[in-house]
């Protein structure tokens, strides 16, 4: 037989399209081609191949060899088409069986030994490949990430030899264990944070409605120490919602097996670009806000972000995807993160700590603050002062509630939100918000005068509605109340254009979190 028909998968965005490697064996002078749109490191498998099949003691046919990459219309990049394209030419020569070969996909990277080496993009591969009902055969090194993926048959192989032995049937490829983290592990605890009530408070009602939150206050409160500790309390992720996390770390070449069921957490310093947040570059690979997908993306030090970094976040936080575009391919990643933020009332930090050593100008605090545009902000459902400490808080143990009791209320407000509108509150759209928070009268009137001095949007309007819709949840009641209005409103201390002061105190700063 002269052709050989093998499959394999390419990478685009977090997806894993089939690719079909076609090899024929022609009379003429030796060559090897291969098209169908290869890239640079495609069109080098040529010699890693070559080189791969006489060190595993095989033939290389000196024939006129002719690969092809179908589709020929989607751009093919790096060597994870080593391990299919050596396989069709032996099939093709007759140096293993071709019938059993549609049963599989193989995807691998070969050395000039024959060693197979691990590629990125396993996850995607493997979910597709499952959904296809193939068998997949990887490199060990990829096999505990494409264990994760249950329904999908993996096979691993070390080196090229082990794949024929197995294709002859000789000696059958190992099936990697499904082992599977049964919760989430985080080496930190709300237990740590000293005082801080208020604080404490709006990271639940974050958690439990899924909302956007902005730490602002004096340095050295806890801002972000307190950010870090909010997917402590967050739901672990369903295993669904894991493959999806998983997915994006595996195309953005990270591990992804270990303790894959915890929410993710990135922290990018400020100095990062606008790529670096959202993804690209000649062949796209996920940003930050990708990372983050299920997870929580904290900005410390928002105002110290170059403002054209900020504004494309504007667009992933109302759709909960980013597109990337070039040339040669658009592709589009998760971004379904939720944004954390910290930030310094002033310059110099220092502004509304009730003592004197604020010495910027009404000016320079505008400036700062005016770093951060007004649409931005819109979407920052909770904005919350952290004030200093008492000294007496400070000398004291830290004995505040463990995470473990407050994500178990977190736990089941969502339940709430999840038996009544099948989503969490903070992706509730217009229809839904007018039918599941609905309010009285005297809940009309406070919001509508509190718009009206306050000078709010529409946006910032229909967030006020998630956050006490989210707190009425938590407070296991059916309706709105204007208590829960009230609080919201509280929770929106940056729409009231005064930015000298900072309120100091807080309705629930007498209360238990």
């Amino acid at each position: 037989m002269s052709l050989a028909v093998v499959y394999t998968r390419a990478q685009l965005g977090v997806g894993a399209p089939l690719v079909t490697v076609e090899t024929h064996l022609s009379n003429g002078l030796p060559g090897f081609t291969i098209v169908g749109l290869p890239e640079t490191a495609v069109k080098e498998s040529k010699d890693r191949v070559r080189s791969a099949l006489l060190n595993s003691h095989f033939d290389f046919p000196q024939r006129r060899i002719t690969v092809n990459l179908a589709p020929a219309d989607l751009p093919k990049e790096g060597g994870r088409y080593d391990l299919a394209i050596a396989l069709a030419i032996l099939a093709a020569s007759e140096q293993i069986p071709g019938q059993a070969l549609a049963e599989y996909e193989f995807v691998g990277e070969l050395g000039l030994s024959g060693d197979l080496r691990r590629i990125r993009g396993a996850i995607p591969a493997a979910i597709a490949c499952g959904e296809a009902k193939r068998a997949l055969v990887v490199p060990r090194l990829n096999s505990t990430e494409a264990a994760l993926c249950r329904n999908t048959e993996v096979l691993v192989a070390s080196n090229l030899l082990s794949v024929c032995a197995h294709l002859h049937k000789r000696e059958a490829l190992e099936t990697p264990v499904k082992s599977v983290a049964h919760d989430a592990f985080y080496p930190t605890d709300m237990s740590d944070v000293k005082g801080q009530l208020q604080a404490r408070r709006a990271l639940e009602v974050a958690a439990s409605g899924g909302h956007n939150l902005l730490f602002f206050g004096p340095p050295g409160t806890g801002k972000s120490m307190l950010a870090s500790r909010l997917p402590t309390i967050m739901p672990p992720l369903r295993e669904s919602e894991a493959l999806e996390v998983a997915a994006v770390k595996s195309v953005a070449n990270q591990s992804a097996a270990s303790n894959w069921l915890s929410r993710p957490f990135r922290s990018p310093h400020h100095t990062a670009s606008a790529i670096a947040l959202v993804g690209g570059g000649s062949n796209p690979r996920p940003g930050e806000i990708s990372l983050a997908h299920n997870g929580v993306l904290f900005l410390d030090e928002l105002p110290e972000f170059p403002r054209q970094v900020l504004e494309v976040l504007r667009e992933p936080l109302e759709s909960g995807h980013i597109c990337i575009s070039r040339a040669s391919a658009q592709v589009e990643y998760p971004a379904k993160f939720q944004l954390i933020a910290a930030m310094n009332p002033c310059p110099c930090g220092f502004n509304g700590d009730a003592t004197d050593r604020c010495r910027c100008t009404p000016q320079q605090i505008s400036r700062y603050r005016n770093k951060i545009s007004g649409p931005l902000l819109d979407r920052i459902d909770l904005q919350v002062h952290v004030g200093i400490l008492p000294l007496q808080d400070l000398q004291q143990k830290p004995e505040g509630e463990k995470s473990l009791s407050i994500r178990k209320r977190v736990i089941s407000t969502r339940k709430i939100q999840m038996a009544r509108q099948g989503k969490i509150n903070a992706e509730l759209n217009g229809k839904e918000l007018a039918k599941f928070c609905q309010l009285g009268e005297k809940e009309n009137q406070l919001l509508a005068t509190a718009l009206t001095r306050l000078n709010l949007s529409a946006r910032a309007y229909d967030r006020i509605l998630r956050v006490a819709r989210t707190l009425a949840d938590m407070a296991n009641e059916e309706h709105i109340s204007i208590a829960q209005i009230s609080e919201a409103l509280g929770y929106r201390n940056l729409d009231r254009g005064n930015i000298e002061q900072f309120p100091q105190t807080h309705a629930h700063d007498t209360q238990g979190a």
